[in-house]
């Protein structure tokens, strides 16, 4: 996934000017048009008019645009020209369904993040296709528009009953893109002001204040995790995970109907998933708080439990965590991770 900025070229190429095969080379030729250069022509000789330029942005305008493809190449020329639209500010890329759910809800738990405000989506992709992912947004609190960007024109009933804004089909072209951006805008205004989204015109809202969220989508909203299982993708509310346990860069995601592996780090899911209640016990285990019924000695360190009955489950606590623990269990913060030097009770001040 990268970000590209307004103005730039998704894929790093220069636009090819087509040259003249005329005897002198002046004057208007074909592949001579607005974003290519201009003839001088000859000294006394009328010049070309001046091509039309983009108008600037109008005030609150400036959109954050997910584009999803499979195809890289599709992909790249998708964000290079939504990237040529004055209207977008940020064209964020993501070339499949889980990357893209990372990147939405990424996007609603951070504040200090510029939510998405439309995403382009293609529709045939391996996994969870365009509207299965589809389906999915519309479950979010807050969903972002949707277009469709496909070379197959037998799906738009079934887009248009997802509730997609536009329908474009491969080859894309520019004013096609701007239509569709014109919806985006025009929906964005007519909707009553949201966290991360201010109506067009108004002034941003500042992000909130380091350690303080106001009500972050990530607690109110339930994360869905798409797994891939021998071909057929299955989805996994978050609510539904009981421990998450590291297996290098995986992760393996514990429910009460079994397990299921996802290529996403542990210390990935600590970070994203704090607000919602998981904490970290041990560098192998990350476990949904709301569970844990006890807290005990064993041997030489600590364990918990999470549920009762005969699908309890016990897990270690590591020495680093247990102190942590203890105090987000009697409900008061966690103390600062320790350094090197730090004494039991944190940070050595000096006298």
């Amino acid at each position: 996934m990268y970000s590209h900025a307004r103005g730039g070229h998704a894929s790093g190429a220069t636009p090819v000017v087509t040259g003249s095969t005329g005897p002198a080379g002046y004057g208007a030729q074909p592949g001579y048009g607005a974003g290519n250069h201009r003839p001088i022509g000859l000294p006394g000789q009328a010049r070309a008019p001046e091509p039309p330029q983009p108008s600037p942005a109008p005030a609150g305008s400036s959109l954050t645009v997910l584009a999803v493809d499979d195809e890289e190449p599709a992909l790249l020329e998708l964000a290079h020209l939504l990237g040529e639209d004055p209207r977008v500010d940020t064209v964020l890329t993501a070339p499949d369904a889980t990357e893209a759910l990372r990147i939405l809800h990424g996007s609603q738990a951070d504040a200090s993040t510029p939510a998405v405000d439309v995403v382009f989506l293609d529709i045939r992709m391996p996994g969870l296709d365009g509207l299965e992912l589809a389906r999915v947004l519309n479950a979010m609190a807050a969903p972002p528009p949707v277009v469709f960007v496909t070379a197959h024109d037998d799906r738009a009933v079934d887009a248009y009953e997802v509730g997609a804004v536009d329908y474009l089909l491969k080859p894309l072209r520019s004013e096609r893109l701007a239509g569709s951006l014109d919806r985006t805008v025009a929906l964005r205004a007519a909707r009553p002001a949201e966290p991360g989204h201010p109506p067009a015109g108004a002034p941003a809202t500042p992000p909130a204040p380091a350690g303080r969220r106001s009500a972050p989508a990530a607690v109110a909203d339930d994360e869905v995790v798409p797994v891939e299982l021998a071909g057929t993708t299955k989805l996994i509310p978050r609510s539904s995970i009981r421990f998450v346990e590291a297996q290098g860069d995986y992760a393996r995601l514990h429910t009460t109907d079994g397990s299921h592996l996802v290529r996403i780090p542990v210390s990935v899911l600590e970070d994203r998933w704090g607000d919602a209640g998981f904490v970290r016990i041990h560098r192998a285990y990350l476990v949904a708080l709301p569970l844990i019924t006890e807290l005990r000695m064993a041997g030489s360190g600590y364990v918990v439990r999470l549920g009762n009955g005969p699908n309890a489950v016990e897990l270690p606590v590591s020495r680093r965590h247990t102190a942590g623990l203890k105090r987000i269990l009697r409900g008061r913060p966690p103390r600062p991770q320790r350094g090197p030097e730090d004494g039991p009770d944190g940070p050595i001040l000096p006298r």
